[in-house]
């Protein structure tokens, strides 16, 4: 389990690009405070949820084997989730928004392995176990949600990002590490959330990405469902999350009712959501992501979908209207009357029909960039897509002749042809020539001792979206991030609050009603003062024992810390009532 990444029929599936992220789940990393942190956090929620959460949350801890007392395997939970459809792999930390939405894509549920700190118990900006297994996990089980989620995962992988973008995960990803590093300087989290700011606050015109994730974070994060006025927890945020849960059903954060306008609201991931979004059902958040998806350049294709690929200066695709799939960098349009009528590609380019590589056109063949007119030729209605036999031979559109192709607009391909390539429908989709010229006006496109053109044939761009149609066609394995997740330092101190953590975790579990705990706690209280979880768990133990002078003694030393340490007084007073409301009960 230390080393191996157990697999099953649905990882095997997944490219080797998105394979790239996965870690193993170390679960020996795991220590007594970390498990003692998942416990409180899953016995407050479970407590508080079973209130205020849709009905899927406590049906779904059980379905995928998700305990209250342990922090959950990896490979247990990839057993159970097998039968609903599902999988679960361990990442560290943040991954690129593209990357996590195809992993969605694939039903498969990405989590952070790592837990946050015992001082971070409310709320971490980092994702961790708690947020991801406790989280999502759970509702996923909901057969309708779970089709939400791999849907939003299919549409959502294929938005175009803009630079900002990157820019943006990476400062989020550099923020949540520092935040949730034990001992990081006050000015090395304060430079990273300027840098969160300062990129919200000059982003632009939002992306096709910033928009969709927006949709992901009011919705499969932060959702809400019912009613304004009844509304449901089932976002994995605020189901992971102890303080937030709470408040966000109090009157102070607006709730609204969920629409396609979430897409133009941002968020801030460091601070309380001032508002929240209610959506009626879950079915619901299909049609508004099938509103959203009608406007992205996946379906509206186009000028503005180029335009779209052009900012993003990243790896996407063109479709044309014969389904000729073009894969690479796009730098330039060039456009008339609104219409693109040429378009150019820099670098490795490749060519495939259905996400599938066409034989010979990889980027060993079209190395250097990739450039056609788009469109129909000048004064025929009929486009050379459409043209039967007879048509094309009217126009001498046939292989080893010399043929001078006017196109509107004003490009102009003049060569001889050698051959042509169709689809499965008939459709020619690529021609083939030698000795060939390509220009615009006075600019040439192509000439001739550049060796053989290949134009894409197509009358208009259907479709445009982020990154290749055929993953295979690209070297995508380089995920390279610009921080990696810190540990927790190990000192004496540190190790000596483990073994109290232990023993006590030990006698729990071992029922063992006569180990004395009057020494762990004086250790506790001389060694560790600031500590309040443990003396929590101690309580717990002496409630059932007929010990009043020790557990008298626990609960004044826990008084004391309310005063000494008053932003856990909270969390020491919500782990009481837990155990005395329970034994009322």
């Amino acid at each position: 389990m230390n080393s191996i990444i157990e697999s099953n029929p649905l990882l095997d599936r997944l490219p080797k690009h998105l394979k790239q992220f996965i870690k193993p789940q170390d679960y020996s990393d795991y220590t007594p405070i970390n498990q003692a942190v998942w416990r409180y956090v899953m016995r407050k929620n479970v407590d508080y949820l079973a209130q205020v959460a849709h009905s899927s949350y406590l049906e779904g801890l059980k379905k995928t084997g998700i305990e209250i007392d342990n922090i959950p395997s990896m490979y247990g939970m990839n057993r159970i989730l097998t039968e609903i459809g599902w999988a679960a792999v361990a990442v560290d930390g943040f991954i690129p928004p593209n990357a996590f939405m195809e992993f969605q894509a694939y039903n498969v549920l990405v989590i952070a392995s790592d837990i946050r700190q015992l001082e971070h118990i409310e709320y971490t900006p980092a994702p961790d176990i708690i947020h991801e297994g406790a989280g999502h996990a759970p509702i996923i089980a909901n057969p309708e949600y779970a089709e939400y989620l791999r849907r939003f995962g299919e549409i959502g992988c294929k938005a175009i990002s803009s630079d900002k973008d990157y820019q943006m995960y990476e400062a989020i990803r550099l923020l949540s590490i520092v935040k949730e590093a034990e001992g990081t300087p006050q000015a090395t989290i304060d430079a990273a959330e300027k840098a969160v700011e300062d990129l919200q606050n000059n982003m632009g015109e939002l992306s096709e990405m910033a928009q969709i994730r927006n949709l992901h974070w009011w919705t499969v994060e932060y959702g809400l469902i019912g009613t304004v006025e009844n509304p449901k927890i089932y976002g994995a945020g605020l189901l992971s999350s102890i303080g937030e849960s709470a408040y966000c059903m109090t009157d102070q954060v607006k709730k609204i009712p969920y629409d396609i306008s979430a897409a133009y609201q941002s968020f801030d991931i460091t601070k309380l959501q001032p508002q929240l979004y209610v959506t009626p059902t879950f079915a619901y958040l299909n049609l508004v992501l099938e509103e959203f998806a009608n406007k992205m350049a996946l379906r509206t294709g186009g000028l503005s979908g180029i335009e779209k690929l052009i900012h993003s200066g990243a790896l996407g695709t063109i479709e044309l209207s014969t389904g000729l799939q073009i894969s690479g960098v796009f730098t330039k349009v060039i456009a008339d009357e609104g219409k693109p009528i040429y378009i150019q590609t820099i670098g490795k380019t490749a060519l495939a029909s259905r996400e599938k590589e066409l034989v010979g056109h990889g980027t060993l063949t079209h190395a250097e960039g990739f450039g056609s007119p788009i469109g129909k030729l000048q004064g025929i209605n009929l486009a050379i897509e459409d043209m039967s036999p007879k048509d094309l031979h009217a126009y001498d559109i046939i292989e080893s002749k010399a043929v001078k192709l006017e196109f509107e607009g004003g490009i102009t391909v003049e060569g001889e042809i050698v051959t042509g390539s169709r689809n499965l429908q008939g459709e020619i989709i690529l021609i083939r020539f030698k000795n060939c010229t390509v220009t615009h006006g006075e600019t040439i496109l192509f000439q001739p001792d550049w060796g053989v053109y290949d134009m894409a044939v197509g009358k208009k761009v259907v479709s445009a979206f982020s990154g290749p149609a055929d993953v295979n066609s690209f070297d995508l394995i380089t995920h390279l991030p610009s921080s990696t997740t810190i540990k927790a330092t190990h000192t004496a101190e540190r190790d000596d609050l483990e073994i109290l953590y232990q023993t006590v975790r030990i006698i729990r579990e071992t029922h063992d009603i006569y180990a004395s705990l009057s020494p762990i706690f004086n250790k506790l209280k001389v060694n560790h003062p600031k500590d309040w979880l443990l003396s929590v768990e101690i309580v717990e133990l002496l409630k059932d024992r007929n010990d009043a002078p020790l557990l008298d003694e626990v609960l004044a030393h826990l008084e004391q810390l309310k005063l000494a340490r008053p932003e856990v007084a909270h969390l020491i007073t919500g782990g009481l009532d837990l155990i005395f409301e329970k034994a009322k009960a």
